[in-house]
């Protein structure tokens, strides 16, 4: 798996200073032969000119107009645009650790998707990362004895998410290889081959969240696929932010997609073949 051609792809919409802690996360990969993709749900000039200046690093850019939520349509357009062979799937708001690509490498089996998951970060210690005073990478190396701190500030939990394991290694045999995780959308990846017989996400389902990881997840097996863990060997923070306290109803759309995947239709109709 050493020469995989590995396309890291993001979903972003107008957080330019998370973007930027994200290309720097890129850089410091210990896994070289990648190139990020941003999927822009929008079409910011001020994000266009931030990616034009970025130096290091290959970075693609796909956007299109601002139309409410269409995520879906977005990473899309970003998996037409990769040259990978392999992709790995990542949040606007969550900074890889410098062993995330690696990470994902490393577990990376014909006939299996990857199922990561992200420490969720309080509001100082993501303050502090956004404004310079720490870097990601800096957090990363010292994790563990910056626990009961990240613990203290989290709002949420997940904070064992951010220990590192060697995937080689007996820790991470007893505690991850055997398990089947869910799909999060903001750290999984899978081969450029599978993510295209399944037509890619299903735009279908519009504004709902429900293309990001719960429809895919059931395709991904319907496929016969099966979903790994890489928890503790592919990990990311996620940076604190507010609550959108905006509904929208799912359920027509949850109706129609388990009809699907009652009649095992993994290959969507609204994919990548529409673009």
């Amino acid at each position: 798996m050493e020469q995989l051609k590995v396309s890291v792809i993001v979903a972003v919409y107008k957080d330019i200073e998370a973007l930027k802690l994200i290309v720097e996360a890129m850089k410091n990969q210990t896994y070289k032969h990648l190139e990020l993709v941003v999927a822009e749900d929008n079409n910011a000039p001020e994000m266009a000119a931030f990616i034009n200046s970025v130096q290091g690093l290959k970075v693609l850019h796909t956007c299109q107009e601002d139309q409410g939520i269409r995520k879906a349509r977005s990473m899309n357009n970003a998996i037409l645009k990769s040259s990978g062979d392999y992709l790995i799937f990542i949040d606007g708001d969550c900074v890889p650790y410098s062993t995330f690509v690696e990470g994902h490498v490393k577990l990376a089996e014909k006939g299996a998707v990857l199922a990561g998951r992200r420490v969720n970060l309080g509001p100082k210690y993501s303050q502090r990362i956004r404004s310079g005073q720490l870097s990601a990478l800096s957090v990363e190396k010292s994790y563990l004895w910056r626990l009961p701190l990240i613990i203290r500030d989290c709002q949420e939990s997940h904070c064992e998410a951010g220990i590192s394991l060697n995937s080689d290694g007996y820790l991470f045999s007893r505690l991850v290889k055997h398990k089947s995780p869910s799909i999060v959308g903001c750290n999984y990846s899978c081969f450029r081959e599978d993510m295209v017989a399944l037509n890619g996400y299903d735009e279908s389902y519009g504004q709902t969240s429900l293309a990001d990881d719960t429809d895919l997840e059931w395709r991904f097996r319907a496929y016969n696929l099966k979903v790994k863990s890489c928890k503790y060997a592919a990990n990311m923070f996620h940076l604190f932010h507010g609550r959108s306290h905006r509904e929208i109803d799912s359920s027509n759309e949850t109706a129609m997609m388990l009809a699907r995947k009652q009649q095992g239709l993994f290959r969507c109709e609204e994919g990548l073949s529409t673009h």
